[in-house]
């Protein structure tokens, strides 16, 4: 695929033009209706997603929005048991933008939810056949198209909708986002297999108390019980000085940091400079064991970023947040580090007084 056939919109521009989007619809509360995850031989590489007459009526709602909106065209999609995930290109400025769409495409999935409440479970029970999904899902079309007419206003709105919110918009800035949200999307099914198999590793922990301060966390607890631990701060003396072509000190610590790490030392940092990065980078490289210090806590149906995915499932990582979830916080400021960096120093103290 060539870079220069996409055009991109940053967010907060009016979302008319072309460029990509990532559209992710939820079921109220978190139903399991749209299908089931299958997990072969317990190995959450194989995890597939078994499909309900719901969830194949609803991808067959997000393929046909071209159908009404010649401008757009799905790149990409993933059904999971109680979301949907898709990636969106708007290929030339439309009348109304994305917001339009994205809208009609909602209104008729909601219409599917009610048709299958309606029902009861007949639409929401995975298919052992395609013909029997197809089937299904074509009498669950039908019913669709003329519940409202049939039930009249009253008793139809009186219907649960499943899908009572707008689905999530998210617009791609740069067209190095679309190979990674892709990959995202096709890692959906593993990751949550991954997270039934080792659900320790990956419940929210509430409360964690370390050298006198409340944390929240999210993976190994027992990397809390280390013999040693080893602080990862870059000091930007050091990035000036090697700017400046004066290397040899922040090599020297860099290299100093995974030394330690390689003789059982657990690393403890927000990692949040290049060059800490750099450094938690040859961690998980090398499967050593280490703590993140994050900017925010952690919303409900968490789960670690790519990065630090695998390392969790492995009991490599626990991730530490004073703080609770703001879903508004978009970047971390200078107090922020400073108090990460100083909370690392403190969890370093449980040994290394």
């Amino acid at each position: 695929m060539e870079h220069e056939q996409w055009q991109w919109q940053e967010p907060g521009a009016a979302w008319r033009g072309a460029a990509l989007y990532h559209i992710t619809l939820t079921v109220s509360n978190r139903q399991p209706v749209l299908g089931r995850l299958m997990v072969p031989g317990d190995d959450p590489s194989k995890a597939w997603l078994q499909r309900t007459a719901l969830g194949d009526a609803v991808v067959d709602c997000l393929l046909g929005t071209p159908q009404y909106h010649p401008e757009v065209r799905v790149l990409h999609f993933c059904l999971m048991p109680d979301h949907l995930h898709a990636v969106i290109y708007v290929r030339r400025t439309m009348a109304n933008g994305i917001k339009t769409v994205t809208r009609g495409f909602w209104q008729g999935v909601k219409k599917l939810g009610r048709a299958s409440t309606c029902s009861g479970t007949s639409f929401l029970i995975p298919s052992s056949t395609r013909e029997e999904l197809k089937d299904a899902t074509a009498r669950l079309k039908t019913m669709a198209a003329g519940l409202c007419q049939q039930l009249g206003n009253d008793a139809y709105y009186a219907l649960e909708p499943l899908f009572s919110e707008m689905p999530f918009i998210r617009a791609m800035g740069r067209y190095s986002q679309l190979a990674t949200t892709i990959r995202y999307l096709d890692m959906n099914p593993q990751r949550l297999a991954t997270k039934r198999l080792m659900p320790g590793f990956f419940r929210v922990q509430k409360a964690i108390e370390v050298a006198g301060r409340s944390y929240d966390g999210v993976g190994n607890v027992a990397l809390l019980h280390a013999e040693r631990y080893h602080a990862v701060h870059v000091r930007s003396m050091w990035v000036k000085d090697a700017e400046r072509g004066e290397s040899q000190t922040l090599r020297d610590y860099m290299n100093g940091c995974v030394l330690e790490a390689r003789k059982g030392t657990v690393m403890v940092s927000p990692f949040i400079s290049p060059q800490e990065k750099q450094v938690m980078q040859v961690l998980l490289k090398e499967q050593r064991p280490f703590i993140v210090l994050a900017d925010n806590g952690f919303r409900d149906y968490y789960k670690p970023v790519d990065t630090l995915f695998d390392a969790c499932a492995a009991g490599r990582v626990l991730i530490l947040s004073p703080w609770s979830y703001d879903p508004t916080k978009r970047h971390i400021s200078r107090s922020d580090c400073m108090a990460l960096n100083a909370m690392a120093e403190e969890v370093c103290s449980l040994t290394n007084d």
